[in-house]
């Protein structure tokens, strides 16, 4: 245990000496602000230009800023906030590879599922801490501005969209095990994400899918409760469980 707690600390230590995980939470800060300020300037944004816009012949319709426009904009802004954190912790593994550091550390008896263990739990607890930040400014802003019971669901939604996040990080894990490269590793992140989408194209697998938790509109509506979610909730986690297993055993047979 010593270890693994003195390498998950190394590796703390170095996403804070790069700046990543500052520019990270940064990040996140922003989108959560971004998430009521777009709602709320949405509406007067338009009005402003609906002049303009009717010289040309477009109508526009009159808009109304409530916390269902916010949180449609959260949903909106975290797959860009996703995209953000894979391509920030791209390098975790393969930079190792690469400068060949993992020798050292392997020859003074490091075991290799504590190494991953190590920078997985670095890249979730990041992963966790920035949709905690986005979300509470997202929620205080909504609760300010409106009121968030208009949308319903709101915690289970998130949560929703956190457990698809892990399951892509794992995929991710996973792959910068199998490959060398950050891009392949991101290549094959992204492959994971379009087969679930084109999977759910068919109805009879959608609900069963980690693509369905990607989808929150039913859920906020009130449409759809959380049982409906809760298929794809276990798949998911049997899927996140499933590639850490095989991703330990990969990294066991890998040659540094």
């Amino acid at each position: 245990m010593g270890q693994l707690m003195a390498f998950t600390k190394k590796e703390v230590l170095e996403q804070v000496r790069t700046g990543k995980l500052w520019l990270l939470l940064c990040g996140f800060c922003l989108f959560g602000i971004m998430n009521p300020a777009i709602a709320k300037l949405t509406p007067w944004m338009m009005e402003k230009m609906s002049g303009q816009l009717a010289e040309y012949g477009m109508a526009v319709t009159a808009m109304e800023a409530d916390a269902m426009a916010s949180w449609a904009q959260f949903y909106k802004n975290m797959p860009m906030a996703l995209i953000v954190f894979l391509l920030l912790f791209s390098g975790i593994f393969t930079a190792e590879y690469q400068s060949g550091t993992l020798i050292n550390i392997l020859a003074k008896g490091m075991k290799r599922w504590k190494i991953f263990a190590s920078k997985m739990s670095v890249m979730l607890t990041a992963w966790t801490l920035g949709c905690l930040i986005c979300y509470g400014i997202t929620f205080g802003g909504n609760a300010y501005f409106w009121d968030n019971s208009a949308a319903h669901h709101v915690c289970f939604a998130a949560f929703c969209f956190y457990l698809f996040g892990v399951w892509l990080i794992s995929v991710f894990g996973m792959a910068s095990v199998l490959f060398n490269s950050p891009g392949m590793a991101l290549l094959v992140a992204g492959a994971a994400f379009g087969a679930s989408f084109l999977l759910a194209l068919f109805p009879a697998l959608k609900a069963y899918l980690p693509s369905y938790l990607f989808q929150p509109a039913e859920l906020l509506a009130g449409s759809k409760g959380a049982g409906d979610y809760l298929a794809a909730i276990l798949i998911t986690a049997a899927l996140i469980a499933a590639q850490s297993v095989l991703s330990v055993a990969a990294f066991n047979k890998k040659s540094m």
